[in-house]
């Protein structure tokens, strides 16, 4: 297939967790026929492609190194391709992997006429000022690009990079964005469908990350201890979280609804894995129906819940358990969005 004029595409992709690569086609009957006699190939409806193992065997016979070099030469996709394979190996998050390798073919992309062992310091700086400064982007996304320069450059022999001198830039003291219990509620009962409506309330009422409800199986709903199980979310870890019983009884119903058999929530396939774009369209398609105009993300409702549970009481200690967060420096962000004890402060204008 690799001889094949502009009539396909393959890109690497990680689907459910798994490398895989992805073809892109037009409906074609030939093709299709074609597709169907490569060994292992599988179709996702969330991809809308076929796709199969990522393997070298696979990389050659659709000439992705070839592909590769309209944007980087060969020996930055030969880097690019090693570094995947290490972190691979180092068993680092499948998102991990994907933000990391973005990141470092953007400083690969910049230096593409420079051999890497000749990148030094100053070039990062450059890099930073030339591209990252000037097209105005993100403190945030500035700190992945240093994440990722500085583990590439730790484990390659021949560099004249210093680690240590790789410089962060200030940190943004930025708050999370936190929606009132009343706007939580409208979100929430928005969707008339169970699924969707169960997909928001379980992401609310367990503080769950947008990966974490997608990772979520059968067997993670412990209704007779009344928790949830979170299996090696980021960091590795695994945590417990309360189930609500409301969140129970909305889950009975949508089980009797769908009967997935994997997945706690399945995409249209069954046995494939929800899609993070499906879920990012029901809050957008909920946010429209309530007419709420903020811009609101997934993570807001996470950041909502940490928020209400320390408005209500909550101690710190047991909510940095409940997200999931390493240090309790993470987690005291949340004292600066708590309204709870602001309402009770009385100004000296009521006074005049």
């Amino acid at each position: 297939m690799a001889e094949e004029k502009v009539t396909w595409r393959a890109d690497l992709v990680i689907h459910n967790g798994q490398n895989r690569i992805a073809i892109y086609f037009k409906k074609d009957i030939d093709l299709i026929a074609r597709v169907k006699k490569l060994t292992g190939v599988k179709w996702s409806q969330s991809l809308k492609a076929w796709h199969i193992a990522d393997n070298k065997k696979n990389r050659e016979r659709f000439n992705l190194r070839i592909e590769k070099t309209q944007d980087l030469s060969l020996d930055k996709v030969d880097a690019l391709l090693n570094f995947e394979q290490w972190l691979l190996a180092k068993r680092y998050s499948s998102n991990t992997i994907k933000t990391y390798l973005d990141a470092i073919k953007s400083f690969f992309k910049f230096y593409d006429n420079k051999a890497l062992d000749k990148i030094d310091n100053a070039d990062v700086i450059v890099y930073h000022n030339e591209f990252i400064l000037k097209n105005k982007l993100s403190s945030s996304y500035q700190n992945q690009i240093i994440n990722a320069i500085k583990l590439y450059f730790s484990i390659i022999k021949e560099t004249v990079i210093v680690i240590e001198k790789i410089h962060r830039p200030k940190r943004e003291n930025l708050l999370p964005n936190v929606l009132s219990k009343e706007e939580i509620k409208e979100i929430l009962n928005a969707h008339g469908n169970i699924k969707h409506k169960t997909m928001l309330s379980l992401i609310y009422s367990c503080g769950l990350r947008r990966s974490e409800l997608l990772n979520l199986k059968l067997n993670d709903i412990d209704s007779n201890r009344n928790i949830v199980i979170i299996r090696q979310s980021k960091n590795k870890k695994d945590r417990i979280v309360p189930l609500s019983p409301k969140i129970l009884t909305m889950l009975r119903d949508y089980y009797i609804s769908y009967k997935p058999k994997i997945w706690l929530f399945e995409g249209q396939n069954i046995g494939e894995m929800y899609s993070e774009k499906s879920l990012q369209s029901i809050l957008k398609q909920a946010l429209v129906k309530v007419k709420i105009t903020k811009p609101v993300t997934l993570h807001w409702l996470r950041h909502s819940y940490a928020t209400h549970l320390l408005e209500s009481g909550t101690d710190l200690r047991y909510i940095q358990e409940l997200l999931g967060h390493n240090s309790s420096k993470t987690t005291e962000i949340y004292t600066h969005v708590s309204t709870k004890s602001l309402q009770q402060i009385k100004s000296p204008f009521d006074d005049l």
